[in-house]
Formats: structure tokens, sequence, C-alpha cells
């Protein structure tokens, strides 16, 4: 048997209420992020991610203290991102009571932001939250998937797969591997992206983006992902987490 494979719903939060649209756009509530919360660690979810997409600072005390409220909720690992820029900004996460900590445009801006966290507080704590797309033809990468930021909406003129090795390499503990092209399309995941990622790193590998039936997240562990994380299917209750496990135990691949 191998690692069991990690179930993670992801919450996407703004103005303190979950969120979800279709590529970053037309959001819609999915409710309370605490009452999420709870239902997911009950029906079996083996980690929780945040992310704060508006990140502003007002949303900031707003992330803190339902950070907070969770954590005194459920007893799974909570991974929090969203206007993470400093190793103070991930203390103060921590001490909330998140388990880990995302980081994405700030290690862009700043790589060397990497290794100061994963040096201060150790790699188990640092996620690299990957926003990937095929790059567009006037501006190709090697592999042919570029970085974007702003939800997908910039491009942040980096080779992904290259950028998920030096974050790897300065210290990144897992690597949350979003697919643009696929988020909230609910088609299935980029299983190439995730081989491609898979290939060039070490670190556990979260695959996000595109899940939209049971049969999609067998495919996805395949390529080469440790961890699937969903949103939208989960939020409106489309499939559970216990028939995501059971499809993933069908098909080989040891859960929890």
């Amino acid at each position: 048997m191998g690692v069991a494979v990690r179930v993670i719903p992801c919450l996407d939060v703004h103005g303190g209420r979950v969120v979800k649209g279709i590529n970053f756009l037309d959001l819609r509530d999915a409710g309370d992020p605490v009452e999420l919360a709870r239902t997911y660690d009950a029906e079996g979810a083996d980690e929780l991610t945040f992310l704060d997409i508006s990140a502003s600072h007002e949303e900031r005390a707003t992330t803190m203290e339902m950070v907070s409220r969770c954590a005194e909720e459920v007893f799974i690992p909570l991974t929090v991102g969203g206007g993470v820029s400093s190793t103070a900004d991930v203390d103060r996460l921590l001490r909330a009571g998140a388990d880990k900590v995302a980081v994405n445009t700030a290690a862009i801006r700043r790589p060397e932001l990497v290794a100061e966290i994963a040096d201060r507080f150790g790699n188990q704590v640092l996620v690299l939250s990957v926003d990937a797309r095929r790059a567009p033809e006037e501006a190709a990468t090697d592999s042919g998937w570029e970085v974007t930021t702003h939800g997908g909406r910039q491009s942040a003129g980096l080779d992904a797969i290259a950028w998920a090795k030096q974050a790897c390499d300065l210290g990144a503990g897992e690597i949350l591997l979003n697919a643009m092209d696929a988020d909230g399309t609910t088609d299935g995941f980029d299983l190439d992206l995730i081989a491609a990622v898979r290939h060039e790193v070490t670190v556990p590998v979260i695959a996000s983006g595109g899940a939209g039936a049971v049969d999609h997240f067998p495919p996805a562990v395949d390529a080469g992902a440790d961890a699937v994380l969903a949103a939208t299917v989960f939020h409106f209750g489309t499939l559970r987490i216990g028939e995501v496990k059971d499809g993933l135990r069908a098909a080989g691949h040891p859960v929890r």
C-alpha cells in the first residue's frame, strides 16, 4: 500500500463567505465557512484549504477570525492562503490555528520568501500555490505551461514547471497545482499538467481545478497527484467526500 491519497475540499472565501465561480468569475455564494468546514470534517475530508480570494486588509482580519473559529471546530489540518507575503503573515496564521500556509503571488515577486518561510517554520508548513495554464503561442515557455496571477487573468512570465521545481529547491513542502484552464469547468483535471510537474518535483502535488465527477479523481492520482482538491462539486452537493474516496479505493488507490 502506498501513502493514502488525501481528499481536500477548498473554500474560496470572500467577505467572510465561501464563494465559487468558473475560471474565477461569476462568483456564487456557497455558504458559511465554519459550517462547511464542520460538514466536511464530519464527512471524512483529510484536510481543508481556505483561500482568501479578496485578501484586502479588512478581509485579512475576517480570515484570521474564521481560521480561529474553524480550528476550534475541526480537527483536520487547515491550509490557509491569500495575501501571504511575509514570515509575519505566516506566523499570524499559524497562531490563529492554521497548520499550513499557501503562498502564491508574493513568492513569484520575491522567491527568497519561500526559503525564509521554510527556514523559520519548516518546509512542512509551506504550500506553494501555482496557478498554471497552457501558454499562448506568443508567450511560449519551454514546458508549454505558464504561471498566472490575479486569478488566472495575468501572465507572470514564468514557466510553470520550472517555477514549481525552483520553489521546491528553495524549500516548498508541497505544490498546490491549480489548472486555470480547467478551474470550475467540472470537465476533469488537467492530467498532462499534473504529470509534467510530478516529473520535476519530489514533494507532494495537490491537483486542483476541473473536478466534476467521481471518475475524474483516480486519473489525477495515476498522473502523479498525491492529493486531490475540489470546491464546486462539494459545496453544491454534486459529490460527497465519501463517494470520491470510494471511487479512489475502487481504482486501487489507498485512502484514509
